[in-house]
């Protein structure tokens, strides 16, 4: 079964970002629903080709409509489709999300604002160990999907870091994601489940070494034991 992004889809998304308002939305309820199911099978196709690979626990589509009680922009609807994977089990840690937005897709995933006692054991471990993590940041096939890990940092070195220890650039992030974006071309494309399954797929090996890292102590005991 040929399972693809709909141009229709990608259209409906470039309407709402220029008519931002309930009007609009209630006239164009229906494009609103065709554009949906598209993207609901999408991403149970996506669900169903990553679960070849990997164990997960859900999928989640997530709503069109903007919570704007703490926002200025009152803009009632996003512009985009988003969705996300969730891996099964204590032990498989990382998760995986899927953007799709006209001019801006892309598939993404890793540890966005891990809990304080989870990122104060990632940064232990990539100043114990740095090669490790860096080993896999070197893979020509990391490089080529993802180019480095992204996130937010500080200015500085956390509290009890050496500002000049070896991974200190990863040290001071915040979160530690990667993503590989899209054209709209190559949303359309046939092929698109397929890519969006081989980037997810290429996001293995980080995700099992942090897995090892975040379900141990910093002597490599389980934590599940």
């Amino acid at each position: 079964m040929d399972i693809r992004i709909n141009d229709s889809t990608l259209q409906f998304l470039r309407d709402i970002s220029v008519n931002n308002n309930r009007e609009w939305f209630s006239a164009n309820k229906e494009a609103y629903d065709v554009a949906l199911a598209n993207m609901k099978e999408f991403v149970t196709a996506v669900g169903n080709a990553l679960g070849e690979t990997d164990h997960l626990e859900s999928s989640k589509l997530f709503r069109i409509y903007r919570d704007v009680r703490f926002s200025k922009d009152k803009s009632p609807y996003k512009n985009n489709f988003g969705s996300g994977f969730r891996r099964a089990t204590k032990r498989l840690r990382g998760g995986y999300y899927l953007h799709l937005e006209p001019g801006a897709s892309f598939a993404g995933g890793g540890f966005w604002a891990p809990n304080a006692a989870d990122l104060k054991r990632i940064r232990d471990e990539f100043a114990a160990d740095p090669e490790s993590i860096q080993k896999i940041m070197a893979e020509p096939a990391f490089i080529d999907y993802f180019g480095t890990i992204q996130g937010d940092e500080l200015k500085t070195a956390p509290k009890g870091f050496d500002k000049e220890d070896p991974a200190i650039d990863l040290i001071r992030k915040k979160s530690f994601v990667v993503r590989r974006p899209f054209t709209d071309e190559e949303v359309l494309s046939p092929d698109f489940l397929n890519e969006v399954k081989r980037t997810f797929e290429a996001m293995r090996p980080y995700f099992d070494y942090m897995s090892l890292v975040l379900t141990t102590d910093s002597n490599g005991v389980s934590l599940f034991e």
